[in-house]
């Protein structure tokens, strides 16, 4: 299979800068997967698609502030380091630039209270550095550190909480799940009202995510790992759910590659926690996940390839061009689609 096969062309004004001013006054394009039938329907509609028994999945992580910003205490000039991942005591795997500023030995210094020192050079051309630090790590983060924005984003948001889900929780992603920045707390009020369990787990994002895939085949593609967790007690809320007949709604191609992480070939979810590395590609027989919330994602992208996985290929090209055709606001703070 061609990675070709999922490129397509974007009009760079279709790219969402900013979000909106209200989280679900969003579009949301309804896609039936077994007819192609498309609806263009507000957010909100969600609530249509849902019945008493059902189960929504949702990913609890929370953005961290990744981006660093500071100088090699032995040469001049400005270092970035962005955090991709924690690989033991005080040590993370980073991204840095420049990288000639980055050897090893290195040591780069963001503040009194902050420091690291390049320890290790990864495979993948990053760095693996110590941190040494006075006081609470994460809080130190919280007051030096920013919170990053994919490339794709050219302006600024006023306030950092809009690139973040209203029920975030767990601080370990570099980039936010974001099918479900759409939900305000009022709307998932409304989710349970109707009868429908709302579920969380936890997968943290990393930058691989978003990352086009440069090899030609699609099969010759490594994902990229990252970590996730889900409870005995959400595990069992899932299945408990699956047995009287409801139906299980995915927000996110993150919830996703963990329910197909855990499920077992009898549609049931496991407890577990670990690092998952699962690609999902047309040809995939999914084993859990029965709808599936997402946005607009890129050309070449894992996420393209998921979704056209959970649909087929043609339906998502033709979804696609519809979006495109009626002006609907893609990527990060673009709109939503609902796969049922």
């Amino acid at each position: 299979m061609r990675v070709d096969d999922f490129d397509f062309a974007l009009p760079d004004e279709l790219i969402a800068q900013t979000p909106l001013e209200q989280r679900d006054h969003s579009r949301l394009l309804v896609v039936h997967k077994d007819t192609g039938v498309l609806e263009d329907r507000s957010f909100p509609d969600i609530l249509e698609y849902l019945r008493p028994n059902d189960v929504v999945v949702l990913n609890d992580t929370r953005v961290i502030p990744a981006r660093l910003h500071g100088v090699n205490r032995h040469k001049s000039g400005p270092v970035e380091v962005f955090l991709l991942r924690p690989m033991g005591p005080d040590q993370w795997e980073v991204l840095v630039k420049p990288g000639k500023k980055a050897r090893l030995g290195a040591e780069i210094v963001f503040s009194p209270a902050l420091s690291c020192k390049v320890m290790d050079v990864t495979p993948s051309g990053g760095r693996l550095v110590e941190f040494k630090f006075c006081g609470d790590f994460e809080a130190i983060l919280e007051i030096l550190g920013e919170t990053p924005l994919p490339p794709y984003i050219h302006e600024k948001i006023a306030d950092p909480e809009r690139y973040q889900t209203v029920y975030s929780k767990h601080s370990g992603s570099v980039a936010a799940p974001t099918a479900g920045l759409h939900f305000t707390q009022e709307l998932l009020q409304s989710v349970e009202a109707l009868g429908v369990a709302i579920v969380p787990l936890t997968l943290h994002v990393g930058l691989g995510t978003f990352r086009p895939v440069r090899v030609d085949r699609v099969e010759d593609h490594v994902m990229h790992e990252e970590y996730y967790a889900l409870t005995e007690v959400h595990a069992k809320t899932i299945n408990d759910r699956l047995r009287a007949g409801g139906r299980v709604f995915a927000v996110g191609t993150t919830s996703v590659r963990v329910l197909e992480t855990l499920g077992d070939v009898d549609g049931q979810v496991h407890a577990g926690s670990g690092w998952t590395d699962i690609f999902i590609y047309p040809g995939y027989d999914f084993k859990v996940v029965d709808g599936l919330l997402t946005n607009f994602h890129l050309p070449r992208s894992s996420l393209l390839m998921l979704v056209s996985a959970f649909a087929d290929m043609r339906t998502i090209q033709d979804a696609y061009e519809h979006a495109i055709l009626e002006q609907y606001r893609f990527f990060s703070f673009g709109d939503g689609m609902l796969l049922v």
